[in-house]
């Protein structure tokens, strides 16, 4: 019984930590079946998802330095979303008074509760990384997936090899995390994967709710094509990339300060 035990205690860890995207997927579904007075649709989605951001940081689930990093990726996803709605890979069909170009402004949160996802697993599983690659690997690969999602648009498309690389910069790497005091190990580039199927399934959801509109789902809902998945592999890579970075730095300073306030 004890794995049964342990295998739901971390489902329930891995839930609790996904408390923001399941509250943005139970809004989607809430507004597309329950239309909302007043305002457009998108802009409910924007006031709940900026009331359940307050209440976060309020509550202690996540902390200011959280917001940080978790504000950081509504930047990245945005400034992506403006490129490839501009681009027709998908768009927003709906009317709304929060759209900029096109995206409706909630579309940022989408990404941010990826960030808050990773953040609030980091801390209630106790994740701790081995072997870590240097900066000088780490950074520029982050950099590089990231921008080929706006130049494979205009030169070829390297996602391919960027992932040939990640295999063979993060190979020796692995994530231990901890489930009722007992730690567990996987290797790194297995949780990039499990971590990216997750999100194909979740916009699987989030497009039959109507978050967004592929070409090939105008007329009719359809599944996400499974390509996608390395879509989303990348750009879990650059998330996790940025947090374990940020996590690195800032357990070093505690490190030193700890270290400091002894002598």
């Amino acid at each position: 019984m004890r794995p049964l035990k342990q295998l739901v205690r971390f489902g329930w860890e891995q839930a609790l930590s996904c408390l923001f995207p399941v509250v943005i997927f139970a809004s989607l579904a809430i507004t597309q079946l329950v239309p909302l007075p007043f305002l457009p649709r998108y802009d409910w989605l924007l006031i709940i998802c900026l009331f359940m951001q307050w209440w976060m940081v309020r509550s202690g689930l996540e902390t200011w330095d959280e917001l940080k990093v978790i504000t950081l990726f509504h930047l990245i996803g945005l400034a992506l979303e403006l490129f490839k709605v501009h681009m027709g890979s998908w768009s927003y069909p709906e009317e709304g008074y929060s759209k900029v170009f096109g995206v409706p402004l909630y579309s940022g949160f989408m990404y941010a509760s990826v960030a808050s996802y990773l953040c609030q697993a980091w801390r209630r599983l106790k994740i701790e990384l081995v072997k870590w690659p240097s900066l000088l690997l780490v950074v520029p690969l982050a950099a590089a997936i990231y921008l080929n999602f706006f130049t494979h648009h205009f030169w070829i498309d390297i996602r391919f090899w960027l992932a040939g690389l990640v295999i063979i910069v993060f190979w020796p790497s692995w994530v231990t995390y901890e489930v009722n005091e007992t730690r567990y190990r996987m290797p790194l580039a297995l949780s990039f994967v499990l971590i990216g199927f997750f999100i194909w399934i979740a916009e699987n959801i989030a497009t039959f709710f109507g978050a967004w509109e592929y070409p090939n789902q105008t007329d009719a809902w359809s599944l996400v094509h499974l390509g996608k998945v390395s879509s989303w592999l990348l750009l879990v890579i650059v998330s996790f990339l940025i947090v374990a970075t940020l996590k690195q730095v800032k357990g070093k300073r505690r490190t030193g300060v700890d270290a400091s306030q002894s002598l």
